[in-house]
């Protein structure tokens, strides 16, 4: 597998959906492992340490929010995609909440399944088109005003660390190591923040992130 091959752990409490899930998402994914209990996924997860939880959401014993909330205690910065046949908006918000990066449904092909789980790797939130809504219906006004960077929240948590290593100095090279990913993929990152930001170079992006005290 490639370095740039997201890994995943996949839980759900039937076995014939983890099966398909594994054959649709072929090699574009590295499946570690499997889980079918809470208690079996929070040790899975644990152990192995994929770069995603594909997560169902109803499962017996406290179901994908106990998955989540027992994970976050041994690994805080885990990321959750939530895989469901659900499209309930209690549902979807209640995981939201726990800490999931997004909410997909079972509906989704294999190919759209992988590209979500390497955005949610990048820090990206997916969400299917009908389930958006009710996240931003539930989390409209958490955030006062003056805390809201209409700018800086367009981009990725992936874009938000190439642009603070680019910000103290580093080059392509260095930061595709620090980030383990590679140089043409931090100058696809860059390329990104510049457009979305409307800037011209990387001395502009350093201007930017240092305004906004994004740098240490």
């Amino acid at each position: 597998m490639s370095p740039e091959t997201p890994s995943v752990v996949i839980v759900d409490d039937h076995a014939i959906f983890r099966s398909g899930v594994r054959s649709e998402l072929g090699d574009r994914v590295e499946v570690l492992g499997e889980a079918e209990t809470v208690e079996d996924a929070v040790r899975t997860i644990t152990e192995l340490e994929p770069d995603v939880v594909l997560l169902d959401v109803h499962m017996p014993g406290g179901g994908g929010v106990e998955v989540i909330e027992q994970v976050a205690k041994r690994r805080p910065h885990q990321r959750f995609l939530a895989l469901s046949v659900s499209d309930d908006a209690e549902d979807v918000i209640a995981v939201v909440r726990a800490g999931a990066r997004g909410y997909v449904t079972k509906t989704i092909t294999g190919e759209e399944l992988a590209e979500a789980v390497a955005r949610v790797r990048d820090g990206d939130a997916v969400f299917s088109p009908r389930l958006a809504g009710f996240v931003l219906d539930a989390f409209a006004g958490d955030l006062p005003p003056e805390e809201v960077d209409p700018e800086l929240d367009q981009l990725t948590a992936r874009e938000r660390e190439v642009l603070r290593h680019i910000a103290r100095g580093y080059m392509y090279k260095e930061i595709a190591l620090r980030l383990s990913i590679s140089a043409k993929t931090v100058e696809a990152h860059v390329s990104s923040v510049l457009r979305k930001l409307q800037l011209s170079n990387r001395h502009e992006l350093s201007r930017w992130a240092v305004a906004r005290r994004l740098v240490d």
